[in-house]
């Protein structure tokens, strides 16, 4: 259990930084300089103030110098980041796929929470990790039946690449037509270059299967949660913003958990 759990330890440092990156990059802040600071006050935070979690519980969720309220989104991402981390090892002890699946995991933390609080996907977490997975595809290679039953003298290497970036095309190019068709027929824009974006890096980590469980997941979900929020919120559904990336990357870490699970994937 000692890998697993420094594994998770390290886990609620990087939630800390994705946090940083959940709230900056946004708003096109540096997520470098200048160092942690209270979004109210302005004042730096000390680093005894910045200890994951313990930090949130000790000061009761309040900034020490002003006493605003920190949201409790700082927390909960460290949080999950560390069991994701964990979990991650656990299955796939200290190996280049455990590698994969944690950067995969921190990618659509970060996504699920910035979309959801600001309807932005970042370019640096789906175009920076749609070319990680084509890295990672190369480094921790993934199974393809359908390309090894029709290529079978094709090295795990040569069939790992082709499905990530044919999962990437795909999926990505069928979401966007998807978005056309909606525009055309209702007038006004129904999918997100962001969302686009998403799905393609989702692909490149899972392959073709992951990334369609995952997108029939995240319709599902944001279809049953976006009617129950409209309905007790007494919105009208053309008004409501959906933040489907935030769906996507919440059936992306349930998918992502059954292939290190073996229950299905590469």
């Amino acid at each position: 259990m000692l890998e697993p759990t420094l594994a998770g330890l390290f886990g609620l440092l990087i939630g800390s930084f994705l946090n940083v990156c959940i709230y900056r990059l946004p708003r096109d802040l540096s997520v470098v300089r200048p160092r942690s600071f209270c979004p109210s006050c302005d004042k730096q935070i000390a680093w005894f103030d910045n200890v994951p979690v313990l930090t949130y519980l000790w000061l009761r969720g309040r900034c020490r110098h002003c006493g605003a309220h920190i949201p409790v989104r700082y927390p909960l991402v460290e949080l999950l980041t560390g069991v994701l981390f964990f979990f991650t090892v656990q299955q796939a002890g200290l190996s280049a796929p455990a590698v994969k699946y944690c950067t995969f995991f921190a990618i659509q933390v970060t996504l699920l929470f910035s979309d959801l609080e600001t309807r932005i996907l970042p370019d640096e977490f789906t175009l920076g990790g749609l070319a990680a997975g084509f890295v990672f595809a190369a480094v921790a290679p993934m199974k393809s039946l359908l390309l090894t039953l029709v290529f079978p003298h094709w090295s795990p290497l040569r069939v790992s690449l082709t499905e990530s970036i044919a999962a990437a095309v795909i999926t990505s190019a069928a979401l966007w037509a998807i978005g056309a068709l909606y525009k055309s027929l209702r007038g006004r824009e129904g999918m997100g270059m962001g969302d686009i974006k998403m799905v393609a890096m989702i692909g490149a980590f899972l392959g073709l299967q992951g990334a369609l469980f995952t997108l029939a997941l995240g319709s599902i979900l944001g279809s049953v949660i976006g009617l129950i929020f409209v309905f007790f919120a007494r919105k009208k559904a053309s008004q409501y913003e959906l933040p489907f990336g935030s769906f996507l990357a919440a059936a992306a870490v349930l998918v992502g958990v059954q292939f290190l699970r073996g229950v299905m994937g590469d």
